[in-house]
């Protein structure tokens, strides 16, 4: 089947054929556990009444990072495959072994953000990531990936995306999220994969590990559908108009508690700032020696740390550099002019992941 226009014909997944205008839940066997118990990994297909583009949005690659699975459950329950042009798979749980231990890896230690594509004859996250690459990326054009912050952290809602694409940028744009982050694709990880086989992919950042928040999810579904309004996949105004440009930034700083301590937190995360405005204090027990932490860069903060005890040395708050940080918010009418608005300055940083940085 042509995965750039599924919708007319029955989609296949796993040797299961959905019909047109249906929905359909695929168990897609991965691996059996030390107690001989199988394991599955659980795909929902809204097979579309009409021709269009297919589309996976999934979740908890890390498995404490289950924002993600409550967008998805939303989405589930708002999405008609009688109403949709095209094809949509959600995935709610994509490291099912980390997601039932409250654990970014799986059980061999292994970050299947960094296993693709996997092999069917490799480490347990290599089976995982060959299965979730065969049955689900191979079969569309388009990728939504959500993920969250570490435990203690907490991320703005964000769109990461490949630096130096046109179209990916239009997409990040109709999503609305508050802020675009461009940087280079890390090998193994899903973004490199789906690249390498011309699969376009969003990934989303926000929130924190192990808790749901309104704001991301809210922000999840709404920009998912954005997304497939964009698209052309359901019938419904993409809500252009009604959003602020979003922050373009392709290079971001975290700064770090200068002494051990607790914090007074004076800035949170979406909050513009310009460079040596004060973020935070850090004293001790006693509230003795108070330091001042400042920003370095003019920017929005798009991460910060939520325990208020810190040790030297500790990310406290991530930033994202942006040249006019006042112009976040302003009213857009049009795709074209959020992306002149919002052009980044500079070549793109890789970006640290979480447990780079704590």
């Amino acid at each position: 089947m042509d995965a750039a226009t599924s919708g007319a014909e029955p989609f296949v997944i796993a040797a299961d054929a959905v019909p047109p205008g249906s929905c359909r839940d695929v168990a897609l066997p991965v691996s059996t556990l030390a107690t001989g118990t199988a394991s599955a990994l659980a795909v929902r297909v809204l097979h579309g009444a009409r021709p269009g583009p297919a589309v996976f949005v999934s979740a908890a690659i890390h498995g404490d990072e289950i924002i993600g699975t409550a967008i998805i459950q939303r989405l589930a329950q708002e999405l008609r495959p009688e109403a949709l042009a095209g094809t949509v798979l959600l995935v709610p749980v994509a490291n099912i072994f980390g997601f039932i231990t409250h654990s970014r890896y799986l059980p061999d230690r292994r970050d299947l953000n960094r296993s693709f594509p996997g092999s069917a004859g490799g480490s347990l996250a290599g089976q995982l990531a060959h299965i979730f690459h065969r049955e689900v990326v191979a079969r569309c054009t388009l990728g939504i990936d959500i993920h969250s912050a570490a435990i203690h952290r907490y991320n703005l809602p964000q769109i990461r995306i490949a630096a130096g694409s046109t179209r990916l940028v239009e997409l990040a744009m109709a999503f609305g999220a508050p802020v675009i982050v461009e940087s280079p694709l890390r090998e193994g990880s899903l973004r490199d994969l789906a690249q390498k086989h011309g699969v376009e992919m969003l990934l989303m950042e926000a929130g924190e590990a192990l808790r749901f928040d309104r704001l991301s999810i809210e922000t999840g579904v709404s920009g998912v559908c954005r997304v497939l309004a964009h698209l052309g996949m359901v019938d419904a105004d993409d809500g252009l108009t009604e959003v602020g440009i979003p922050a373009r930034a392709n290079r971001s700083v975290w700064v770090r508690s200068p002494r051990g301590g607790v914090t007074k937190r004076l800035r949170k995360s979406g909050d513009p700032v310009r460079k040596g405005d004060p973020l935070a204090r850090v004293a001790g027990l006693f509230g003795e020696d108070p330091q001042e932490l400042v920003s370095p860069v003019d920017g929005i903060v798009i991460g910060h740390a939520t325990l208020p005890v810190v040790h030297q040395g500790d990310a406290l708050f991530h930033i994202a550099a942006i040249p006019h940080p006042e112009r976040i918010g302003a009213r857009i009418d049009t795709i074209t002019e959020a992306i002149l608005a919002s052009e980044p300055e500079g070549p793109p940083e890789r970006l640290l992941d979480e447990d780079e940085v704590v």
